[in-house]
């Protein structure tokens, strides 16, 4: 049976932010245009797989804007997350189960 852990609340809240924000972020950068400035569509086969791309009209400057909020948002939970002082009580050969845990939570558990 795996160890149940006993997350703080805040840690709990910025892992999920974190996981919103990065689903935010993916799915933004989707549907954005291959390359950030405009640039002339290439097709290269001489490699060893083909690869292709349209003419790129670049990303407007509140497409730019956007990327760089969630980019930021990420790195700032990333490291609120990382450091939280919950760590410190783990036993360092549980930490990487505990972090796990978190990740991942058992949506059997309430």
């Amino acid at each position: 049976m795996a160890t149940t852990y006993d997350f703080p609340s805040d840690l709990r809240a910025g892992q999920e932010e974190l996981h919103q924000v990065r689903a935010e972020l993916s799915a933004l950068l989707k549907r954005l245009p291959w390359s950030v400035v405009p640039l002339d569509g290439f097709s290269d086969t001489g490699g060893w797989r083909k690869v292709e791309r349209p003419a790129s009209p670049g990303w407007s400057d509140d497409e730019q804007a956007e990327v760089e909020k969630l980019r930021r948002r990420e790195h700032e939970l990333a490291v609120f997350v990382s450091t939280h002082r919950f760590w410190a009580e783990v036993a360092a050969p549980e930490r990487v189960s505990a972090r796990m845990s978190l990740k991942h939570p058992d949506p059997h558990d309430g």
